[in-house]
């Protein structure tokens, strides 16, 4: 692990894959900290811009960030459905 990520490699397909693969945090410059700033914000009822102005980031990275995060709350709705 030089740089702190866990790295897991598949026999099958012979691929390799970091832990954080299919999740929000894959392949995002946000911190885990960050999403879920962002995220708790959202669902206290703050609008995506204000949500931008509190966490310091980009509109369409906090928009990108809650369509991910629906999209696997949406995953999670139809499994248990």
């Amino acid at each position: 692990m030089p740089n702190g990520h866990q790295h897991y490699y598949c026999l099958g397909c012979q691929q390799t894959f970091l832990e954080s693969f299919d999740t929000l945090y894959y392949y995002r410059h946000v911190s885990p900290k960050q999403i879920q700033q962002v995220l708790q914000a959202h669902s206290e009822s703050t609008s995506l811009r204000g949500v931008s102005r509190i966490s310091g980031l980009a509109y369409n990275t906090v928009v990108s960030i809650v369509r991910a995060a629906s999209a696997k709350a949406q995953l999670v709705h139809n499994q248990e459905v």
